[in-house]
């Protein structure tokens, strides 16, 4: 990546109803640099239409990023819906791929009764992974750190298991990084959490990030819903202080209520560092 780049998370406010093509226009309008695709309940474009998306997003210098649907459980019980899983991490990455982005996140699974999952998930995700790059397709693919203590994903896991796969780095959501675990996050957790990446995953991993951040609501469970970040007690001027102090690249996607509104706030005070 060559700086570290803001945007949405989907379409922004001030362009609703008016389609992805037009949502990247607006965000270059907005003067952000990246977008990301919300595959949340499906994934809602077709291989046709991500033709003129890659065209839209290269004329005007926006990073493409997706999130994979919520119904994703690579732990279930159930064959059936493992394998559904499986597939709608494909047909996110080979849509966003061909929409030109660069970086697929989802999350990976829930605990049930199991408290290591990373052995168990390393195998899927290196198929998953090998049936890509057979496809000529070589996206970062994310599993994202969970916001709720029943989902699989605390940074350390996260690690682990990119650690083991190719073509895989976390999708560091700080909003549940600082929920996780009863909040209290300041810049020494933020420094700490990038450290961390770089020790064990390089300085790739400080080079091509892709970050989620927006206020959040949370209780001993952990996540309870996003909000704006001027209320919530995320202390994001830290982070940003904590990013800008270790040169980090890569896309800044805002999940915020008021998604363009937190984009901007952030994009400006990081410019003012």
């Amino acid at each position: 990546m060559d700086k570290l780049r803001f945007g949405t998370a989907g379409i922004p406010w001030s362009a609703k109803g008016q389609g992805t093509e037009q949502g990247i226009k607006e965000v270059r309008n907005l003067g952000l640099n990246a977008m990301e695709l919300e595959f949340v309940q499906s994934v809602n474009i077709s291989m046709e239409k991500a033709l003129a998306i890659k065209e839209i997003a290269k004329q005007n210098d926006i990073v493409l990023t997706c999130h994979a649907p919520y119904y994703i459980n690579l732990n279930s019980s159930d064959a059936k819906k493992v394998e559904d899983s499986i597939g709608r991490i494909m047909k996110s990455a080979r849509v966003l791929s061909a929409c030109g982005g660069w970086s697929a996140c989802m999350h990976a699974a829930f605990y049930g009764k199991d408290t290591d999952l990373a052995e168990k998930l390393i195998p899927i995700f290196r198929n998953i992974v090998k049936t890509l790059k057979d496809e000529s397709i070589s996206i970062w693919i994310r599993p994202e750190i969970g916001g709720k203590k029943s989902q699989f994903g605390s940074l350390e896991e996260i690690i682990e298991l990119c650690k083991s796969v190719e073509q895989m780095l976390p999708c560091i959501d700080y909003a549940h990084f600082h929920a996780r675990d009863g909040g209290n996050k300041k810049y020494s957790d933020f420094s700490a959490s990038l450290s961390l990446l770089e020790k064990e995953l390089g300085k790739e991993s400080l080079e091509n990030m892709h970050m989620h951040v927006e206020g959040i609501a949370y209780n001993d469970k952990g996540e309870k819903n996003h909000l704006n970040l001027e209320d919530s007690d995320l202390k994001w001027k830290e982070l940003l202080q904590a990013l800008k102090d270790f040169s980090a690249k890569g896309v800044l996607i805002c999940e915020s209520p008021n998604i363009e509104k937190d984009a901007k706030m952030m994009q400006r005070f990081y410019k003012s560092l």
